[in-house]
């Protein structure tokens, strides 16, 4: 008996849209896959500004969102596996964001 393996192609990314709790990708397929925005807690803080800053990344094997540092790769879409990062992680990162934006504040206010 022979067993041929099935090659399997993941489509790629084309375009990204998020709106207040979905995150949806255009794929090259022409399928449009989305999830909850609650599955990558760095995007669901995230401002709309810092929503609408992302790349394809990996010929749009992924996409990549530089100002909060997240990237999530359309396989882990198509799979249905939310965001990995350890609660741990999470609240750090979520720290030095808050000190980043109070120490923003601090410098606007201060008089020329």
């Amino acid at each position: 008996m022979t067993i041929s393996a099935a090659e399997i192609t993941i489509p790629t990314a084309e375009s990204v849209g998020i709106d207040d709790d979905t995150l949806s990708v255009e794929l090259s397929d022409g399928r449009t896959i989305s999830v909850p925005l609650a599955w990558f807690p760095r995007l669901s803080y995230a401002t709309r500004a810092e929503r609408k800053h992302w790349r394809l990344i990996g010929r749009g094997q992924g996409i990549h969102w530089e100002d909060i540092d997240e990237d999530i790769s359309v396989e882990n879409l198509l799979a249905g596996r939310p965001s990995g990062e350890s609660q741990a992680s999470f609240k750090k990162w979520l720290a030095a964001r808050s000190a980043r934006r109070t120490t923003r504040g601090r410098q606007r206010r201060r008089p020329a």
